[in-house]
């Protein structure tokens, strides 16, 4: 392998130079031997020898420089032209300067048929490259769900077309000096990929609803065995498990049809203003009994302020915080305690709510996956075995859609505080909702 690159390197036309003036040296050095002296001769063969040793030595490095690009640029570009993802370069006139065998698939155009044209929006008009154009230029595609802020890079947006379903992520090619050369587009089609997930969601649903029928007949039995006098001791308690069992159940597939609301962008909000304070007091008034049940003790902390004014879907809000305190009772220890602080944030408009409570904690390694899907840390399933472990991914939807943040931090067997923010100022409550679950 290296005899075979040591003569690619000495073919090279780098080095031709130094084959010609090794020929021209050659002649010069027989004339030398035949008309000058040996003194002479000696002298320019030196010459002749340091100025070849340059010459050979510049035109090898140059070579095997030059030689070594080549290959890493192949490289690069088998890797990009085979690439399952679409892969598209543009400079800053929007013209295209790579367009991969994927982007090929995705947009069933040649690539001879946009290499080096440029794009500008008008050219969204022509039917071939309509969806092309779109995806260059997103602000013309029929939806885009935005994934990053704007200006930030890399920037990652959805763009839905009748039957087509791209993320496209867009970053920048620089200079060493910072300066923007150009863009580079990055085209996953999650056509597939959605219609998967759509089709999973609409199983689930159907399951759900079919569910919900049956169980909630069978609730409203255990409801009347539980209040018939005619039973006896025995026969009311095993109605009350019951009445408890089917609850729970039906707790868990109201939960699986709101998540497919959700993932499906068609939960429903309606907004108005309310006074934070009193809702978050309405809210722990409610949770009473339970805390009672547990021996936990609620708290509200007002602050300073006896009223905050926020708008916000009542009824989406307090499942969401309703899940957060029943997490906070269910988990805690006798005679532990759960404060609820409500607070006016100084650096925006926004008011922070913070759930502290002092239960059994989460363990640091789960604390990434608290808000995801079906999951339950593993000392809570020692505690609980019962639970759907989609509550909090719920609750972190819900205040999304307010236009907040939600976080938590956590320490064993000390407790776990949430904290969650709301905007005072409507405007930076999202306009659209939007699925989230593809």
């Amino acid at each position: 392998m290296n005899e075979s690159r040591q003569i690619m390197y000495l073919k090279s036309p780098e080095l031709r130079f130094f084959w010609i003036f090794l020929f021209v040296a050659a002649i010069l050095l027989a004339a030398d031997f035949v008309y000058l002296p040996p003194g002479w001769t000696l002298f320019h063969l030196a010459i002749l020898f340091v100025l070849g040793f340059v010459i050979f030595w510049n035109g090898y490095r140059l070579a095997k420089a030059n030689i070594t690009r080549k290959t890493s640029a192949g490289t690069l570009e088998s890797i990009i032209t085979n690439l399952s993802d679409g892969v598209i370069a543009y400079d800053n006139n929007f013209k295209i300067l790579v367009f991969n065998n994927a982007a090929e698939n995705i947009f069933h155009v040649k690539k001879e048929q946009v290499i080096s044209q440029k794009f500008g929006p008008e050219r969204a008009g022509e039917a071939r490259f309509r969806i092309l154009t779109q995806t260059l230029f997103p602000t013309l595609a029929p939806t885009v769900v935005r994934h990053t802020e704007a200006g930030a890079y890399p920037q990652i947006i959805d763009v839905s077309f009748p039957g087509q379903e791209f993320r496209v992520s867009t970053d920048r090619l620089m200079d060493e000096g910072g300066h923007v050369l150009g863009f580079v587009k990055l085209i996953r089609d999650r056509t597939r990929e959605v219609e998967l997930l759509r089709s999973k969601s609409e199983f689930i649903t159907i399951a759900a609803h079919q569910l919900r029928t049956p169980l909630t007949a069978i609730n409203w039995i255990f409801e009347g065995f539980e209040k018939n006098a005619a039973f006896s001791k025995e026969d009311k308690e095993l109605a009350v498990n019951g009445l408890t069992a089917t609850r729970k159940l039906l707790k868990i597939v109201n939960d699986l049809l709101d998540v497919s609301k959700i993932e499906e962008g068609r939960f429903g909000y309606n907004f108005a203003q309310t006074d934070l304070v009193g809702f978050m007091s309405d809210v722990l008034t409610n949770a009473q009994a339970e805390a009672k049940e547990h021996g936990v003790n609620l708290y509200l902390d007002k602050g300073s302020r006896e009223q905050v004014l926020v708008t916000i879907d009542q009824d989406k809000l307090g499942m969401a915080v309703s899940n957060l305190i029943d997490n906070a009772i269910r988990y805690n220890v006798e005679n532990g305690s759960v404060t609820v602080s409500v607070k006016q944030l100084s650096d925006g408009p926004y008011v922070e709510v913070v759930i502290t409570d002092t239960g059994i904690g989460i363990p640091p390694q789960d604390m990434s996956k608290v808000f995801s899907k079906f999951f339950r840390a593993e000392n809570v399933l020692r505690r609980e075995t019962e639970g759907s472990g989609l509550g909090l991914y719920i609750t972190k939807n819900i205040i999304d859609r307010h236009g907040g943040t939600i976080w938590a931090e956590s320490v064993i067997d000390r407790g776990t505080t949430f904290h969650f923010t709301l905007p005072t100022d409507p405007k930076l409550i999202p306009q659209k909702e939007v699925g989230s679950g593809v």
